[in-house]
């Protein structure tokens, strides 16, 4: 009997729901009453019992809860107005803010999020109230102060890809794009198999047979545009490698012809044939001992084999001075004829040239290269004719003699 009262009750409770204003019911299923100006007992067991608020405080605009106590404004707020008793105090804060009576301070205003619309701004009412975007509207903004807005709706020639939803607007597709027709899903006979995109085929044939005004049409030229342009830049990019390999090519002749230039001048200059000698390698700055040797050979002299394997560098700061004092005043046969048997071009001899000690400034540069021995630095002393330097250096004897 107990079951059978209480489902008439929840029955009746469905049926008079959107009836019921305040949406409570008693036990007895009774609704509610709502209190125009504040609650003496709250509705429960029987039925809702008003009174007026009493003074200081104020009655909640739902009609249902108790009365709540009226809010002071802040410091240097000034008040809108004053506590009534369906009303709180209104107190002017800045844009942006809220008086919020709970705290008694001004807060900042809420923004909806995403999928959700502004039913109430925020401002002497209090903060901003939002709500879910209903059928037929959306909200795409992260952070929102705007009501949910009406969906797109395709046009006649657009064919809606994805639905509106509250946090997104509808996608809609020209019937003109050939998006749905894939190449390699057509028969063999170059026919598209319908039965594997329905209802693809009649969407074709309709934006076919009806246009839209003002909507591009897409042509065979058209559609082999992106071809061309494709050749366009494979063409440019090929002048500009092919112009490349012609710089570079242009670079390579030049540094040959610059050395074998120098070779020949060299070559007069020592009063050898070019035939007969190897002046630099040509990866090389500076020539190896066994260069050497076979220059002297050529020109009619005779050396021992042994080389003075000890580096300029750890020479004795005095003798180094001495060396270089001897070829800064060597004139003709000095640091500069020196430094082209070892290796050295002609641009960085001017470069050398213009300091106040290019001798000194040549045989330090030298002296920071691999393999810069006294043994070597006599060999090209001896083949300038300047015997006076390598007994400086204190080489080995090595036998020179004129034949």
């Amino acid at each position: 009997m107990k079951l059978f009262v209480f489902g008439a009750l929840l029955l009746l409770k469905v049926a008079l729901g959107d009836a019921c204003a305040s949406g409570k019911f008693t036990e007895s299923g009774q609704c509610c009453s709502l209190c125009p100006a504040g609650v003496k007992v709250e509705c429960g067991k029987e039925d809702t019992e008003c009174a007026p608020c009493p003074q200081g405080t104020f009655f909640s605009p739902e009609g249902i809860g108790s009365c709540f106590p009226c809010s002071k404004c802040p410091s240097g707020v000034p008040t809108l107005a004053s506590c009534s008793a369906t009303q709180d105090t209104q107190c002017e804060c800045d844009n942006g803010y809220f008086f919020w009576g709970s705290q008694g301070q001004c807060a900042p205003c809420s923004k909806c999020s995403r999928g959700q619309g502004v039913i109430r701004e925020c401002g002497r009412q209090g903060n901003t109230k939002c709500q879910i975007c209903g059928p037929g509207t959306f909200s795409e903004e992260l952070r929102s102060s705007k009501p949910c807005q009406a969906c797109t709706q395709c046009s006649p020639s657009e064919v809606e890809i994805r639905a509106c939803m509250p946090n997104s607007d509808t996608l809609c597709m020209d019937k003109k794009l050939h998006i749905l027709s894939r190449p390699g899903l057509d028969g063999l006979d170059g026919t598209r198999d319908a039965s594997l995109w329905p209802g693809v085929e009649e969407v074709t044939e309709q934006a076919e047979a009806s246009p839209v005004p003002g909507t591009p049409k897409f042509t065979p030229n058209n559609e082999g545009g992106s071809s061309s342009n494709i050749l366009a830049y494979m063409s440019v990019l090929g002048a500009v490698v092919l112009g490349l390999l012609i710089y570079v090519a242009y670079k390579c002749w030049r540094s040959c012809k610059q050395k074998r230039a120098l070779s020949k001048a060299r070559a007069a200059e020592l009063g050898t044939s070019p035939e007969g000698e190897k002046l630099q390698s040509d990866s090389g700055v500076f020539l190896d001992s066994h260069s050497i040797q076979d220059n002297q050979l050529s020109k009619g002299t005779k050396r021992d084999s042994k080389q003075d394997t000890r580096l300029y560098i750890n020479l004795p700061p005095h003798r180094q001075e001495e060396v270089e004092r001897l070829l800064q005043e060597g004139g003709g046969r000095g640091w500069r004829q020196v430094g082209a048997v070892l290796g050295y071009e002609p641009e960085q001899l001017d470069t050398f040239g213009r300091g106040e000690a290019p001798a000194h400034t040549l045989l330090s540069n030298w002296a920071q290269k691999e393999g810069s021995t006294l043994g070597l630095l006599c060999s090209a002393l001896a083949r300038i004719e300047r015997p006076d330097v390598v007994t400086v250096l204190n080489c080995p004897t090595q036998g020179v003699s004129v034949v």
